[in-house]
């Protein structure tokens, strides 16, 4: 699906598919620089990080084991419910394990926090966090991210992963929607 195909739902492109894919190769020689000779987990958080860590997972040079999880703070709205669900919990035990959690944004950091602590509580050697866009202006909390791919405007964005009542995830940019979409 291209820009000219949903052309009238969207105020603009924030970021472009190949801004994109150039950061994700920026994010992923950081991260295999940084876990060098250790084994690390990704751990997905469905649905909206299955673009960035399908991109980020075939950018990496180190091998890398795979799960997901899902979590739910949303409804179909475009506001955190502030309560989170386990959805799908992880296949993986996490005992001793590396983790890098990969996100496809974060915006007010709550259902994040609650995820990040929620895996540490399992025995894992450590706990990161990846995210292909920051929302800070949104932050409820403060919450250490290792690696950003980009600060944005507290807009409603979609594509990329990014969705509004499950559409629009498989935009291959980033573009702000248009309020009388969801208004």
């Amino acid at each position: 699906m291209e820009s000219t195909d949903v052309q009238s739902d969207l105020k603009h492109v924030l970021k472009s598919k190949e801004e994109i894919q150039n950061r994700i190769a920026e994010l992923a020689a950081e991260i295999d620089r940084d876990y060098e000779g250790r084994d690390l987990l990704i751990v997905g958080v469905l649905k909206g990080a299955v673009m960035v860590m399908a991109d980020l997972a075939r950018a990496l040079h180190s091998h890398v084991t795979m799960d997901w999880m899902a979590v739910s703070s949303y409804g179909s709205g475009t506001q955190s419910s502030g309560v989170v669900r386990i959805l799908k919990d992880l296949d993986t035990d996490l005992m001793g394990k590396d983790v890098l959690i990969v996100e496809d944004i974060i915006d007010s950091g709550l259902t994040l926090s609650w995820l990040k602590t929620n895996l540490e509580s399992r025995g894992t050697a450590s706990v990161e966090i990846c995210t292909a866009f920051r929302k800070p202006a949104a932050a409820k909390v403060k919450i250490p991210v290792k690696y950003v791919g980009f600060d944005i405007p507290n807009e409603f964005v979609v594509g990329y992963g990014l969705d509004y009542a499950e559409k629009y995830r498989n935009l291959d940019f980033v573009g702000t929607l248009a309020p009388h979409v969801y208004e």
